[in-house]
């Protein structure tokens, strides 16, 4: 078989596959166990959100550069979502400040935006190396404290964890959030 054919078949299966609602990842990490505590002070466990798609990222409330923009994004997304009709899915926000960011803290940061409470948990109450170690280990993200600072240097991703708890995707979540594939995969993963 020569390249040109080759190619024009490889085409032909991704072009297939995409037209199918066929869902395709860049990772495949595991979902570290956890029991955290959200911005209600109730305790999430990786366990309650098995069975329906998520869509996470890692943020914290003192944050001065990219935070505040991808925390509106991620609003946007919520929005996009909720709009396209999708009702099977989950929003987790992990803080890298866990120290700072008490469940007060997060429900005034979260009274900063027009999002939906009941489907997205902000989440807290363990120390920082355990989100440092969860960040690395299932998101493959670096969560480095900033010792000349109060910022932390964190994953600027938007993750999609899959409902039997593995972390299938990342996409861009600061700059230009692909709000489209994102929902196709949400719909991709809800409907399995």
């Amino acid at each position: 078989m020569n390249k040109r054919m080759m190619t024009a078949g490889i085409t032909a299966a991704i072009l297939v596959s995409a037209c199918s609602g066929g869902f395709e990842g860049n990772m495949e990490e595991e979902l570290n166990a956890f029991e955290f505590t959200n911005h209600d002070g109730e305790q999430i466990t990786n366990e309650d959100l098995e069975g329906t798609p998520v869509v996470a990222n890692f943020i914290f409330t003192n944050c001065d550069t990219v935070c505040p923009p991808m925390t509106y994004n991620m609003t946007g997304l919520q929005e996009a979502i909720e709009d396209e009709g999708v009702e099977n899915y989950r929003m987790v926000s992990f803080s890298v400040d866990p120290e700072r960011d008490t469940p007060e803290a997060l429900q005034e940061f979260m009274g900063r935006y027009d999002l939906n409470e009941d489907k997205w948990d902000f989440l807290t109450g363990y120390q920082f190396d355990t989100v440092s170690s969860l960040a690395l280990e299932s998101f493959q993200g670096l969560v480095v404290d900033d010792p000349s600072s109060d910022q932390m240097t964190h994953p600027t991703s938007i993750y999609l964890i899959s409902p039997d708890g593995v972390v299938v995707k990342s996409y861009d979540g600061y700059q230009s959030v692909p709000e489209d594939e994102i929902i196709a995969d949400l719909k991709a993963l809800g409907d399995s």
